[in-house]
């Protein structure tokens, strides 16, 4: 009677033996792939407010001039043109005294969508706001927010594996509680190291080695997995980031660089000759006929009349050269270096002789257009990128009062004032 009452003493040591190998095994893998999952998810946060403050950059560049304008319809345009095509959820323009400007907003595809916003909005650090600054005043601001459709799947999967590594730990743990203890240290080592190197260097190339116990190994290749899809992701959006960089600072009909990554070389090139020395001129363009093309062939004929006469001029231009298409049938040409104002005209004498070539247009028809242009050179008639730009400006307008499809140098340096918005006003020929 007496040995009967022992044995299930015996039986139920050996179940709590087992009970704690077992609980020490999942309480491990849990924990280590609990913690992978959170630092895969800090890190993911970390690339996506990143992204959401590039995207917000992105677009406070592309509706900047819209602002400067009043002009919602190109705010609307401009913000619709990359909040579409991005993870934006919905964006916001504001004016300077908080007025909405331009919105745009994501529709609501049901129960998934809100799931992914809620998940972006406790997650995620948002809604961004990044302020719109034209000359060191604030003209406005941008305000978006992003929807968590990646971050979903990613935490979908991460708990998939972390399921998957316990069930496996649960069936091996019986049978591999002598041996755990002593392999189980080295391989969740390697694993802590390279999560360290994940979230603190951002190496997403490092990977975790094999493991002897199936389990860990399990572990480490899921883990490699995450790894994997976060490497992938950050080259997607290094190469998204570039797109929208790109697209902010280009013109998308003739894919010239626009009036804002101009006026940014301008005054870089303008800080760097202030310590060297050195010369530099604008070439400031405006074509003398481009209406009538417009007005008799379409729109359509006077987007070939563009893209034609950007090539032409980007190939009469050497390569530190950048022109720029400021808006319409206006461009803007910056030489640098520049050896004397004689060079600058002979540039622009060979762009108004490459005009006289025709341009086809569909329906086989064919135009002839031609541009004045006009001329400043720093530091004579300018030592600041407004001021440059503005005697250049005024130099086209009296060249095209003399004779259309002509040049003229400027012969004083152009005074601006800003006004008390901060804002530069326009040249007065």
């Amino acid at each position: 009677m007496s040995r009967d009452k022992r044995l299930p003493v015996h039986r139920q040591l050996r179940s709590v033996l087992r009970r704690g190998h077992l609980s020490v095994a999942l309480v491990a893998v849990v924990l280590a792939s609990t913690s992978m999952t959170l630092l895969g998810t800090l890190a993911l946060k970390v690339y996506a407010d990143n992204n959401v403050h590039l995207l917000a950059r992105a677009i406070n560049y592309t509706v900047e001039a819209a602002v400067v304008f009043d002009d919602k319809a190109a705010a609307s345009e401009a913000l619709a043109l990359i909040a579409s095509t991005a993870a934006v959820a919905d964006a916001q323009v504001f004016k300077a005294n908080g007025q909405l400007l331009a919105q745009w907003q994501r529709p609501e595809n049901g129960l998934l969508s809100r799931a992914e916003m809620w998940l972006a909005d406790h997650l995620l650090n948002q809604p961004v706001t990044v302020p719109i600054e034209r000359q060191g005043q604030q003209i406005g601001e941008v305000r978006i927010r992003t929807h968590g459709a990646n971050l979903l799947r990613f935490l979908i999967s991460g708990l998939l594996g972390v399921l998957l590594c316990t069930a496996l730990s649960v069936w091996s743990a019986l049978h591999l509680s002598r041996r755990m203890h002593g392999g189980i240290t080295g391989p969740l080592q390697q694993l802590a190291e390279v999560a360290h190197a994940v979230r603190i260097e951002r190496a997403f190339d490092q990977r975790v080695p094999a493991a002897q116990i199936a389990e860990l190994n399990s572990l480490g290749n899921d883990f490699n997995a995450l790894l994997d899809e976060l490497e992938s992701w950050q080259s997607h959006l290094q190469h998204q980031n570039q797109a929208l960089v790109h697209q902010a600072n280009h013109d998308s009909l003739t894919e010239l660089p626009n009036r804002a990554y101009f006026e940014t070389q301008l005054a870089r090139t303008l800080r760097s000759l202030n310590t060297t020395h050195e010369k530099a001129a604008v070439l400031f363009l405006d074509s003398d006929r481009f209406k009538d093309i417009n007005d008799t062939y379409g729109h359509a004929a006077g987007d070939v009349v563009l893209i034609t006469v950007a090539a032409r001029i980007r190939a009469l231009l050497r390569e530190n050269d950048v022109v720029a298409r400021l808006g319409g049938d206006e461009f803007a040409i910056l030489l640098t270096p520049l050896h004397k104002i004689e060079d600058a005209q002979r540039i622009a004498e060979k762009i108004i002789a490459s005009m006289r070539e025709p341009i086809s247009l569909p329906g086989q028809f064919s135009v002839v257009t031609s541009f004045s242009i006009g001329i400043a050179a720093y530091p004579e008639h300018g030592t600041h990128p407004d001021s440059l730009l503005c005697a250049a400006d005024s130099a086209m307008y009296h060249a095209k009062r003399l004779a259309r499809g002509g040049q003229h140098v400027a012969k004083l340096e152009c005074s601006v004032t800003p006004n008390t918005s901060g804002a530069v006003p326009p040249c007065v020929s």
